[in-house]
């Protein structure tokens, strides 16, 4: 085994070190490095850059290795300890990571606003593209627009260019500069179409319509999405269907009723109609028009009950529709109709997440007993226990702290129903950061000391450390020291741990 670089004192007394004493110890490298994917990040976060490089240095998986240099080395350069940052670059072995990694550390001083250094890694690059798009967009948001034009104009490929244009002009749309953003963003069309790749081309085209569409010119927006329209219907492909719905929507979000009812009319895969249609009716449900986008909204869902398993491209996509619609649906004040459509879902992960969320906007409709109704529904212990959290949350942001307090606690409550360790470590680590939240540091040790009993019988040690390092980040929150009862039970669990 390579050197260790946490001794067992410091890991008697620190959760974040005790993890990475563990995750060092794991003789499975799979596993070690499946630790260190969570630990290191976490040293980061907390400026500890020496300790991150060495821990991610020291794995024998070369992807894991490299993958985890290459974050080391972005938050170097983030700090400005530029010189640091690219002696872990040039460590990166494999060539199209070491590559990432030199242009995450110019994107980095891009972002600093260091435009010099930055170019002066974008001249090593084969594709210094998206790097001087940094540079040019940093530049704009200095005021300073000729050195971005004439930044962006030393970029050949295209797709860079339009990133760039599509950055800068939504900055401007956020600072009322709605003139100059329609400016840039003609720019942007005319790079645009420079794009080879056609489906690239297309989508493009398509978010700077949008982008046309926020800069209140829909004039031009209708213009673009023309455009891509053309080009859509030259496609030979399933994202043929995926495009012309796009333009759909964009036409009717640039006022273009007529146009939009069109390019629906092309649109042959059932799916597709029925998520255009499911934009259609909130578009509808904008403007205060209920009962059209509740119809609109029944035919979305009358269309997709009515495509055949054989006619389904993909029924994974499918199935997320349906979810979409039930919650559409509760959006619309339709409850009992939402949670219908929700709970016929064949894909379970779809229809647990179509019932929280269903949940949650009952929460935000104040319709608490209709959204424990919903939450009941759900019949896996842990997926009902991130449901209330989730409708906790929501009363939170609704002002509500002391019932969302209450079911927070009904959360820890339900917690102890979990029969898996991982699992019940993850749930009582979410409600320890919820507590922290709200200040309540009793709260947070009561959950953590709870939590250190779990992790202990956690049996994969990978997931062992993964756990302890996820409750560190809790405890970093606070800037919490570890007590007497927190101490007892890291020392336990330190000395089952060969060194």
């Amino acid at each position: 085994m390579s050197d260790l670089f946490v001794s067992r004192e410091r890991a008697e007394n620190d959760l974040l070190a005790a993890a990475a004493y563990l995750g060092e110890r794991i003789r499975s490298s799979d596993g070690r490095a499946e630790a260190m994917n969570v630990v290191v990040p976490i040293y980061l976060s907390r400026g500890e850059v020496d300790l991150a490089a060495e821990l991610a240095n020291s794995l024998a998986d070369p992807y894991s290795r490299d993958k985890l240099l290459t974050l080391v080395a972005e938050k170097c350069a983030e700090i400005d300890d530029v010189e640091y940052a690219q002696q872990l670059a040039d460590a990166v072995e494999d060539h199209g990571l070491r590559s990432q990694a030199y242009e995450r550390i110019a994107l980095a001083r891009a972002g600093n606003g260091d435009a010099a250094g930055a170019l002066e890694i974008a001249e090593t690059m084969a594709h210094p593209g998206f790097v001087i798009a940094a540079v040019a967009a940093k530049q704009s948001e200095n005021g300073d627009d000729a050195s971005a034009r004439s930044s962006l104009e030393t970029i050949d490929f295209p797709t860079a260019r339009v990133s760039a244009v599509q950055h800068i002009a939504s900055t401007l749309v956020a600072s009322d500069r709605r003139d100059e953003s329609a400016e840039w963003l003609a720019s942007g069309v005319e790079s645009a179409l420079e794009i080879e790749h056609d489906e690239e081309k297309i989508r493009a085209l398509c978010e700077i319509g949008s982008l046309y569409v926020d800069a209140k010119r829909n004039d031009k927006a209708v213009e673009t999405f023309v455009t891509a329209r053309e080009l859509t219907e030259r496609l030979d492909n399933t994202l043929r269907d995926f495009f012309l719905g796009n333009c759909a929507l964009g036409f009717l979000s640039a006022g273009s009723p007529e146009l939009a009812d069109q390019t629906l009319d092309l649109i042959t895969d059932k799916t597709q109609m029925a998520s255009a249609l499911v934009g259609f009716a909130r578009e509808s449900f904008k403007k205060g028009e209920t009962v059209e986008a509740i119809d609109v909204l029944e035919e979305a869902y009358a269309i997709l009950r009515s495509q055949h398993e054989r006619e389904t491209r993909d029924s994974k996509s499918r199935n997320r529709l349906l979810s979409v619609i039930a919650i559409q649906f509760a959006g619309f004040g339709k409850t009992e109709r939402a949670m219908e459509i929700a709970e016929e879902n064949i894909d379970a992960d779809e229809r647990i997440s179509a019932l929280s969320q269903i949940a949650q906007i009952l929460t935000r409709q104040n319709e608490d007993d209709l959204a424990r109704q919903a939450i009941n529904m759900i019949a896996d212990d842990t997926d009902r226990i991130f449901a209330v959290l989730a409708i906790s949350d929501e009363k939170k942001s609704l002002g509500d702290t002391a019932q969302a307090i209450v079911l927070l606690d009904e959360a820890a409550d339900l917690a102890k129903m979990i029969p898996q360790p991982a699992s019940r470590s993850s749930v009582l680590t979410v409600i320890a950061s919820r507590y922290a939240g709200y200040g309540m540091e009793e709260k947070v040790r009561e959950a953590s000391v709870e939590n250190l009993r779990v992790i202990s019988n956690i049996r994969d040690e990978s997931s062992q450390a993964a756990a302890i390092a996820q409750l560190a980040e809790v405890y970093g929150s606070m800037n919490l020291e570890l007590n007497d009862p927190e101490s007892t039970l890291l020392h336990d669990m330190m000395r089952h741990i060969l060194s």
